[in-house]
């Protein structure tokens, strides 16, 4: 730009006396539709302070002339759908449970009831289409295996008072020895029981160390997972001649379940949901393929 035309012409407005290499800035006023547009927005702005909740405070904020609050509409919502739903709910728990699934309302409302529920409390550990998760101990829901048993009645238990807890008395409760941290066998023991387990679950093993640990299985194994291995379900006990393991069932963590034992613990549910949300999810973990 040439210092000619950067020079005032006539009729231009004053500058605002600063400069940028020659070049100098219009002092132009702001249009008055925007500053009326602005001073409007400040207007609104201290009515709506002085109305609705603004200013925070150290124990919540300031509750406005009009007394209005988002939460307080929410809960409003939430309780109408709550003594909307409150007959069938009641219908819910009256029920006896192996009855739920046969009666097409009661049934429809539980499970849709009961996947809400699960997304909210159960998916953390189970997750969200609950397969569950192997080798952590989290278990599939979607199979037929199961240590407690997979009918209505077993699955309510379960989930209402929880496993090997602190915090119910009435929790389902089993211990598995720590055979080697114990001393109670040793590693050849443990390696020879070991290909014994993957011999009866129809997996790759040494013949000659499974013929050492039929032996170690009987004396030492046999008494909660029984003679064939199959399993018992009073005591919590897996079965061990299928396909389905909890913590993984290669070389490696059959042995570490066996030197070190394993404990997974579920929280008992009876003091955080509701008999209805209880039997609503059981409803929904019992019509996932697996139930009995």
């Amino acid at each position: 730009m040439s210092k000619k035309s950067m020079r005032h012409q006539e009729g231009d407005p004053n500058t605002t006396g600063h400069s940028w290499d020659g070049i100098e800035e219009f002092d132009n006023p702001m249009p008055r539709w925007w500053l009326w547009s602005f001073y409007a927005c400040i207007a609104f702005a201290a009515v709506y302070s002085v109305l609705y909740p603004a200013w925070p405070l150290i124990h919540g904020a300031t509750p406005g002339l009009l007394g209005a609050s988002t939460r307080a509409d929410v809960a409003v919502e939430i309780q109408e759908f709550a003594d909307r739903n409150g007959p069938i709910r009641q219908k819910l728990v009256d029920a006896e449970l192996a009855q739920i699934p046969n009666d097409p309302e009661l049934s429809g409302y539980a499970r849709n009831a009961g996947a809400a529920v699960f997304r909210t409390w159960c998916a953390q550990c189970h997750g969200s289409g609950a397969a569950g998760v192997q080798a952590s101990g989290y278990p599939n829901l979607l199979d037929d295996d199961w240590l407690w048993g997979g009918s209505m009645e077993a699955i309510h238990t379960t989930i209402s008072h929880g496993i090997r807890n602190t915090t119910d008395d009435d929790a389902r409760q089993s211990e598995m020895p720590r055979f080697g941290v114990d001393d109670m066998l040793d590693k050849t023991q443990i390696a020879d029981v070991v290909q014994y387990v993957r011999q009866i679950s129809g997996q790759e093993h040494d013949a000659a160390l499974a013929t050492a640990g039929a032996t170690v299985f009987a004396d030492n194994c046999a008494a909660c997972h029984g003679d064939d291995g199959k399993g018992n379900r009073d005591l919590g006990a897996p079965n061990l001649t299928d396909a389905i393991w909890l913590y993984g069932g290669d070389v490696a963590d059959l042995t570490h379940t066996v030197t070190y034992s394993r404990a997974g613990v579920m929280p008992n549910w009876n003091t955080r949901l509701s008999e209805a949300d209880i039997r609503a999810v059981t409803t929904y973990v019992h019509g996932l393929g697996g139930g009995e």
